[in-house]
Formats: structure tokens, sequence, C-alpha cells
């Protein structure tokens, strides 16, 4: 013990054996023949090799976190990127070292077992609590300098075990660590637990009759961490102060309290936690932990088994935030009702009944007949009392006319990207519906840019006359000559310059007479047809016109999110060790 008569630290190392002092007593530090623990790493300079999958998750995560930096705040993604800064750093470091940490509540015998697992009292054991106030290192190989580095434990608390170990020792490459109380009142102890919680490959949690079912251990640790339970161990240790099959009943509820939270047992061939019992005083039960730390050891596998339940935790932590309640996304009978919305909030039917209106007006203009024209024209001129008064401006629109326009284009907005965002997870759904915002902003002045311009246009670049209207017009023509014609013979005829029977330019007149408003109200039935189908053309281009303009302004920002979510949920489903075609 350090302090003890006889006993000599080298750099806080167990020291070497000195022969030249003839200090041989049996049992004494100075018997052992140990060297100190060399400060480089560069004897074991291969680093770690994660397998494919692991790789693929990793870069999965990586790219997640990047494709969302801009969607989710920095406390959601720390726990990702604390993931993805750990594995890039145990990749650097040795692939032929395990980390392995005891841990445990006050008095549980952490640092007894610690001590015959080591072969030698490298960590202090006592009555006085906390006997462990920092963590201590115990590496059975050289060159686990950087891990420790990491770990932050000084030189001065770095040893090695009873002999050193070659390669044929079971507990070759094992880097043992002796932590400070989980349970400790001390703040700084709590926290050296917590920190090496998420730094160790593996631990072994040990407990005692007592305190195996303290919740502070359960809530605060093995439930959090029952992800890991592959890389834990949970020893229930001084059962040499259990009578009979005392120990076998607290094991099996000890079983019983890790099942309840949630941690996988290593039973029958089963991947999971080891539990066993042992005495770390007695030694009984030690041989066969130490066994089982030696195979896990030699596996070299818990490095990657550790990062691998980070990644699963991360992931599960991030569930929330990427996986959709629903089929996320527009439908096209979605993107169709938009289109109509603004469709109406242009006002395209009103336009196109205009266009019918005003193209059945210019048809019975071309195709009335002449007298009722000249009429209809010397009505619109015609001014009784005084001079034709100067046109007046066009007056505002009725009250309300432009604001309910407004509210129909932003309450088509509001609907569709309720729509797009519907079943997305909380910050995705945010994204979509400030997409679609933006892409309103602006919106109602285009539209009624748009229908300006789309109204003043015929439809198909050209008037959409028919081709009998020419014929129409020949025969209003030939209508109105009739009359003519028939009234100034029936003049001649009553002045006596012509001698023929006065019923021939009667009859000529009335056919003139009769004819033109009988042509006028055929043509009146025939552009019936026409000018409905000239109003739906017009309808339909501004309705096209307008969905263009929310698509290109709303639908397209709003698919882009929707896009970005879809890549960064396919990194997540990567990330979870998913099959994309399970989900």
């Amino acid at each position: 013990m350090p302090g003890q008569a006889g006993h000599r630290w080298d750099d806080g190392f167990i020291a070497r054996r000195a022969a030249d002092r003839g200090d041989s007593a049996p049992g004494s530090a100075r018997e052992l023949n140990l060297g100190p623990l060399p400060e480089s790493y560069e004897d074991f300079p291969r680093s770690m090799s994660y397998g494919a999958e692991l790789r693929a998750r990793l870069d999965a995560l990586r790219e997640l976190v990047g494709l969302s930096r801009t969607r989710l705040d920095g406390p959601t993604l720390a726990e990702a990127g604390r993931v993805l800064d750990e594995a890039s750093a145990r990749q650097r470091l040795s692939s032929q070292h395990t980390v392995v940490a005891i841990a445990g509540a006050t008095g549980s015998g952490k640092s007894t077992l610690f001590n015959a697992l080591a072969g030698v009292a490298i960590s202090e054991t006592g009555v006085r609590r906390p006997t462990t106030s920092a963590p201590l290192a115990c590496s059975w190989t050289d060159g686990a300098a950087g891990l420790l580095d990491r770990l932050a434990i000084p030189g001065r608390l770095r040893r090695r075990p009873w002999m050193s170990a070659g390669p044929g020792d079971e507990l070759h490459g094992l880097v043992l660590i002796d932590l400070p109380d989980h349970d400790s009142a001390v703040t700084a102890h709590r926290d050296q637990v917590d920190r090496a919680m998420e730094l160790v490959d593996a631990v072994i949690w040990v407990v005692d009759p007592e305190k195996y079912a303290d919740a502070a251990l359960h809530d605060r640790y093995l439930k959090p961490l029952a992800g890991h339970a592959e890389i834990t161990f949970v020893v229930l240790n001084q059962i040499d102060r259990l009578p009979g099959e005392a120990a076998d009943q607290v094991l099996d509820d000890l079983r019983r309290l890790l099942d309840d939270d949630g941690m996988a047992l290593g039973e029958h061939g089963e991947p999971g936690a080891t539990v066993l019992a042992l005495s770390a005083l007695t030694g009984e039960g030690v041989g066969e932990l130490r066994e089982l730390i030696g195979r896990f050891v030699r596996e070299r596998g818990a490095p990657a088994r550790r990062l691998s339940a980070d990644v699963d935790a991360a992931a599960d932590e991030l569930r929330s935030v990427y996986v959709a309640e629903g089929h996320a996304g527009l439908g096209e009978l979605s993107r169709e009702e938009f289109g109509d919305r603004l469709g109406n909030a242009v006002g395209a039917l009103a336009a196109g009944e205009a266009a019918e209106r005003e193209w059945s007006r210019n048809a019975m203009k071309a195709c009335g007949t002449p007298w009722l024209r000249l009429w209809r024209w010397y009505e619109s001129t015609r001014v009784p009392g005084g001079p034709e008064p100067v046109p007046a401006e066009p007056g505002p629109e009725p009250a309300g006319t432009e604001a309910t326009a407004r509210q129909e284009v932003e309450q088509a907005v509001r609907t569709v990207a309720d729509e797009a965002a519907d079943g997305l997870p909380a910050p995705w759904a945010q994204a979509v519906r400030e997409a679609a915002a933006r892409g309103a902003e602006g919106l109602p002045e285009a539209l009624d840019e748009l229908a300006v311009t789309t109204v003043a246009q015929e439809p198909g670049g050209r008037s959409g006359r028919p081709a009998w209207w020419p014929a129409a017009v020949l025969a209003q023509v030939m209508t109105t000559v009739h009359q003519i014609l028939g009234v100034l013979w029936l003049l001649g005829v009553v002045v006596g310059v012509l001698d023929v029977a006065p019923l021939t330019p009667v009859l000529v007149m009335l056919a003139g007479t009769v004819g033109g408003p009988l042509v006028e109200w055929a043509c009146g039935m025939a552009v019936r047809g026409p000018a409905h189908r000239y109003g739906q053309e017009a309808e339909r281009r501004l309705r096209e016109a307008a969905a263009a303009c929310g698509r290109a302004k709303v639908l397209d920002p709003v698919a882009a999110e929707l896009v970005r979510y879809r890549e960064v949920r396919e990194q997540y489903v990567t990330v979870n060790g998913l099959s994309t075609t399970g989900k």
C-alpha cells in the first residue's frame, strides 16, 4: 500500500524488484518482477478497424447530422455528435486493448475485486468512504497510454498487474479501471463515473446483497445502458456473507431486476449481459470471472460492440425527430385541390363567364342587323340634355374583394402545408410550413398580375371566331339590300316611274325586314355553344396559370423539404440498422 514501510512506488507504478538493495521479503512489492508502464503506445500502432456494417452506420449518422443541422437544434444532435467524435477518437487508438471499468456503489467491494483480478493490492480498500477518489488503471500490456490519456488518468495512477502479461496470459490486452463510487456524496466522483461510462469499452458492475436493488444504480445507469448489455458484466459480490441458498435467491432477484430494466441477459447462448456471483474477498468465483473477461478481451470486439450500442442509443433518441407517423408527402389530389383553390381565389370562374359574355357580345355585333347595330351605337352616344361627359376613372373594387382573395390564397397555402406536414416529425413539419409561408409571400400579387396578362390573351392566340360568321354577315347584308331595294322599288311604283304590281316590291321589302331579325336570332342560338367553350377555355388557362404559379412558389419548395426529409429518413434507417424495405 502507498505509504507503508517496505513498499516503494516508482513514478506511481508498482516498483520493480530491486535486487541490488537485497530486500527480498516474501510478499513485498520489491519481490515483484514488474516494469513500469510506458508512456508511449507506439508499440501498438494498429488502430481500430470497424466492420463494414458499423462503418456504414457511422457514415449514415455523419450524413444525417450534416443534413439536419439547419432543421434541428444543437441539443437534439448533441448525442449523435458525441458518438461520432468518440468513434473517431477510439478508432485512432489501439485495437489490441480492451478498456473495462469496474463500477459500483460505496462498500460494494469493487476495489477488492480490482485487486483480486490484478493479483496485487493496487487499489485501496477499507472502511473509510469514499475509498476510491479517482480512477485507477491497471494495464496488462504496454501501449495503452493513449487510451488512458483519453480517460484523463494521470501517470501516477497507472499500474501493472502481479506479473508481466505476455501473449499467453488470459488477460493479455486488458486495461482495467477502478472507478470512484457512483453513489458518492462527492459530485466530482459521480462526474468521473459518468464520463468514464461514455468512454470505456465495457463495464463490470459490482453489487452487494444490500444494495443490488438500489434505485440510484438501476434508474441512473442500468436502465439507460440497457442497450449495452453485450458489454456489461453484473457481479453479485460478497456472497460469502449469504447463508445457504440465499446467494442463488439474491442472484435470481438481480436477474429479474435487470430484466425489468430492459437489459437482455446472456443466457442459453443468447447475447446479453453476463451475471454471476462471487466473493472478491475469499476468491470464490473470481477465477470464473477472470476466464470470462479473458475470453471477452481476446475477441477484440468490445470497442465495436460498445460503439454499435452507442449508435443504437443515439438513433433511439433521434427517433421522434425522424420517424413519421404515416406516409408523409403530397398526393396528386392535394396538388390539384391547391391549384383549384388558387384558381378560385384569382377569379378564374368569373373570368371565364366574362369571356363567354364578351364572345357572345362580339358575335352578336358581327351577326346582328345593320339597323340594330346602328341603333345601339346611337344609344351609346346619345346624351340627353347636354354634352357627353368625360368617362370616369375605373372605380375601386367592391369592399372586401381584394381582402377576400388574399385570404383565400393564404388559406389555400395553409391547407396544402398542413396536408404536406401531416404525420411528419415536428421539426420537419415546421420546416415544411415555413417553406410554404416563404413561398406565399407575394403570391397574391403574382396571381393578380397573372390574371391580367392571361385574360388579355386570346385562347390559342386567336379570337376564336367560327367560319360561319362571314356567311351570317353576308346574309345580313343581303337582307338589308332587300329592304332598301324593296323600299326604292315600292317608291318607284307609287310615283309611277315603274309599272309593276305593288305586291312584288312589298314582298321583297318584307323579306328583307323579316330576314334580318331571323338571321340574328339564328346566330344568337348558334353562338351559345362556341361562347361557352370559349369561356371554359379562358377559365382553364387562368386556372392552369394560377396552379403553375402556386407550384413554383409553394409546392416546389415544399417538395424540396419533403425530399430532404426522405433523404435524412433513409440515412436514419441505415443508422438504425434497418432494411429500407422494411420501413
